[in-house]
Parts: C-alpha cells; structure tokens; sequence
C-alpha cells in the first residue's frame, strides 16, 4: 500500500460554494532553501533524463500522475485512460474551449482534450525530451480522431502571461505543483488565478502526504526530496494545498482523495520496473535502477 495519497481538486473562479475545513499543517513550517532558478535546473536534469527511463515504468500512457481504476485486476492503459476521460469531465471540456496545461509532461492529456473532447489545448514543459515525443503524441492523435488542435511549448510557467492578457477556459495541473516548492506555493496559485477566465475552472491533482504523523511518509518525503525529485518540497496534506487555493481566490468546488487509486498505479508501475531492469541498467547503470525501485516501492 502506497505511503503516498493523491488528491483531486476540482477548483473554479464560479460561485458554487463548499466548505472545507482544515487545520493548520506543520508543513507551513518549512521553507524551500531553492532559489527559482535552482528549481527549473534540477527539474529539467530530472525530466531529460531520457523518455525511455520513464517509459520503462509508465508505460504507453506516458502519463506520471495517478490511474483511477475499477478494480484491482484492470490494466494500467484502462485506468490511465479512465483518468483522462474522468479529468476532462469533471472540468466541463467542450468543444473550442482553450485549455492550459502546467507540466504536460509528455503531451497525453492534452492531445487527449483535444482529440477527443475538441479543446483547444496548449501544454508546456521544462524539458525538450518531453516536448518532442508530446509532439509526436499530439500528431498521432490527430490521426486516431481526425483532430487534435493542441500544442506544446517549452517554458516556465513564471514566463506566461506576462502582460496579463493570456487567459483560458479551463487550466489543469496534474501531480506538477509540488514541484513549486512551500515557498512559492502561493504565488504560483496567484499566477494560475491570473490566468484563468472568470467564469474558468482549475483542475489541480497533487500527490501529497498526510497530515497525520506518518514516520513512513516522512522518510518518503525526504528519499524523494534527496534522490529523485529535489527541491520537489510540496507534498503536503491536504488541507494546505485547499488552503493555499482559497487565499489565491479560488472556490473549491469539490475534492476526491484517490490514494487507493494510486496505491494500484505505482504497484504496476514498480512491476514494468522490475520487468525492464536489464534495459535501465544497461543504459544508465544499477544506482538509478535502484533508486528508483525502492522509491516506487
């Protein structure tokens, strides 16, 4: 069973009002020692790595963010693509919406939106790696639906709308604010908000630790920040990150913890690791064949 729970938060700029009552986490205390600058490096060191590295273990989804499964016997491409279908409704995509994506990562969510739900759907990454293949990703589907309208652009987030002109109908961020960092946690939200039509919805999925005293999640927390996704400082409970969103002008519409769901997601996904270990190996040695083994199990 996965340390690690994953929250879905369905957040708009709309009236509807939810009350969600949280206390105060004793996350706040602690502050990123990483400058902006450190952070877009060690991001993009993380992610160009090389898309094989990352195939071995997501397999032909190519998505890094939790599945939503029916049962424990489906396969991962069913969940994924459950998951994509689930995001696009639960965010009332329709046809010639604009979308935004922060941290596309390899381009399935969005050539999804835009294939299959008419979007008009921009992504945009950190890493060259990730853009290409999403390219490639959003051409092919142009071909399975006959349309796919979605682009992909490599730049920071901190980059966009810099004259406050560039605003979307629906903006989504899958499991990437975490790597933000406390620090500029809430100035990224306020950057989102900016960016967001008035009567737009932000889908935000995160993947955070739980507020109570888990000696289990801390150790992930810190194996993670040390070995795998430095400065990824983020993972907070569950109340923070709602929260943080509020005091950004959000209204939270609803939240899904779906960590049962992602217990399921990184067990596949440490079983095609297991499966591709000659291949990791071979290509980049036994150290990171087994850095990542103990951290997706």
């Amino acid at each position: 069973v996965s340390t690690q729970s994953t929250w879905e938060a369905v957040v708009s700029t709309q009236s509807t009002w939810e009350a969600v009552v949280s206390t105060q986490s004793t996350w706040e205390a602690v502050v990123s020692t990483q400058s902006t600058w450190e952070a877009v490096v060690s991001t993009q060191s993380t992610w160009d790595r090389g898309n094989d590295f990352y195939g071995w273990f997501l397999g032909e989804p190519m998505l890094y963010s939790t599945a939503i499964y029916r049962n424990r016997d489906e396969t991962l491409d069913e969940a994924q693509d459950r998951k994509l279908n689930t995001i696009c409704q639960m965010a009332h995509m329709k046809e010639g919406m604009s979308h935004l994506d922060l941290g596309c990562g390899w381009g399935t969510l969005i050539a999804h939106a835009a294939g299959k739900f008419g979007t008009k759907s921009r992504g945009i990454t950190l890493s060259k790696e990730q853009a290409a293949f999403a390219r490639d990703r959003v051409q092919n589907y142009a071909k399975k639906y006959g349309k796919c309208d979605a682009k992909v652009d490599v730049i920071n987030c901190w980059d966009l709308n810099k004259d406050g002109s560039e605003v979307y109908d629906r903006i989504t961020c899958l499991e990437m604010s975490e790597h933000i960092g406390i620090r500029y946690y809430q100035k990224f939200m306020k950057h989102v908000r900016g960016m967001l039509k008035d009567d737009g919805i932000f889908y935000l999925q995160i993947a955070g630790l739980r507020r109570a005293w888990q000696y289990e999640d801390l150790l992930w927390g810190l194996f993670m920040g040390k070995y795998i996704f430095p400065g990824a400082d983020a993972s907070c409970p569950l109340g923070w990150v709602c929260q943080q969103v509020e005091r950004a002008g959000f209204e939270v519409h609803r939240v899904e913890n779906t960590g049962v769901h992602y217990a399921l997601t990184i067990r596949q996904w440490y079983y095609n690791w297991v499966d591709n270990k000659k291949h990791v190996v071979a290509k980049y040695g036994e150290r990171w064949w087994c850095l990542w083994a103990i951290f997706l199990a």
